[in-house]
């Protein structure tokens, strides 16, 4: 440690340091101040933030905590932070945790009685929320979809009837797979925000039916580039008398051939709707 080092506390302290998700102008003059005068900075890619730290100037020493080694490497750090060392916490970009690592570290700095002093600053899903026009008063953060369809689907499964908004990060190279999944799931008429490249020059912040999304992406492969957040709105349930025409259609068929509870259950899973009010809408509406 040097004495020159100046921190708002005396306490060995681990401070949660978010770093801007694009635009460099989005880092705060705490943040600065933080990882100029900590004894150094436990960063997810050495090169990466020795990169924005060579921007402003700053020259503290950086170790390298990332996801294939915090396990092993968080105790390392606790044991530097007791013997006295302050130590800034950052990742790629944005807020440390979310998605990125920094948990065990966290967990392990409580357990042993290390202070922890987290910054506010960057997050991609907030960015995002805040501008995508949908419902903001409840979300949940969903972290990255899975790698392979079924996963996915699955997760979609499993999110059919939340109401509240639900916020995904996607990589470029599956964005096309993922909205396909979740148009065989949610169906056409959900309504879903592609944000991605927040605060960089080619931002895009665009909604749609999920239908015209997917289609949206396809023409454009500039959309299929950069860094992605998904959101979904919420389940909303449909009433009686507003019932979508094809699903009526697909009731009155169905229920030609099949006993008119199942034939509900069935347009119901199809369409994502509630069977009850389907097989009302049938008891009032069919012979």
């Amino acid at each position: 440690m040097t004495d020159q080092k100046t921190l708002p506390t005396e306490v060995p302290t681990l401070y949660i340091v978010p770093t801007p998700i694009g635009n460099l102008g989005d880092i705060t003059q705490r943040a600065l101040e933080i990882l100029t005068n900590v004894d150094l900075i436990a960063a997810e890619d050495t090169r990466h933030t020795g990169k924005l730290l060579s921007h402003f100037g700053i020259s503290t020493k950086t170790f390298a905590l990332h996801d294939h080694n915090e396990q092993q490497k968080a105790q390392v750090l606790v044991e530097k932070l007791l013997a006295g060392y302050s130590i800034a916490l950052v990742s790629d970009a944005g807020t440390p945790l979310i998605s990125d690592p920094g948990y065990h570290l966290v967990t392990k700095c409580r357990q042993a009685g290390v202070k922890v002093v987290p910054l506010p600053g960057a997050c991609a899903l907030v960015t995002a929320l805040s501008a995508s026009g949908l419902p903001s008063d409840r979300f949940s953060f969903e972290g990255f979809l899975p790698a392979k369809s079924k996963g996915r689907k699955d997760k979609f499964l499993e999110i059919a009837k939340v109401e509240r908004t639900c916020i995904f990060y996607e990589s470029p190279h599956r964005i096309l797979d993922s909205l396909t999944d979740m148009l065989d799931i949610l169906g056409p008429e959900r309504e879903v925000v592609l944000a991605r490249e927040l605060t960089k020059t080619f931002e895009t912040i665009h909604g749609l039916p999920l239908g015209q999304l997917v289609d949206w992406v396809k023409s454009d492969h500039n959309q299929q580039r950069g860094e992605m957040a998904l959101l979904i709105h919420g389940y909303r349930a449909v009433s009686e008398d507003s019932l979508p025409e094809d699903a009526t259609r697909a009731l009155t068929i169905l229920s030609k051939e099949l006993p008119l509870k199942k034939a509900a259950a069935l347009a119901a899973e199809i369409y994502n709707l509630k069977k009850n009010a389907l097989y009302k809408w049938g008891l009032e509406s069919l012979d």
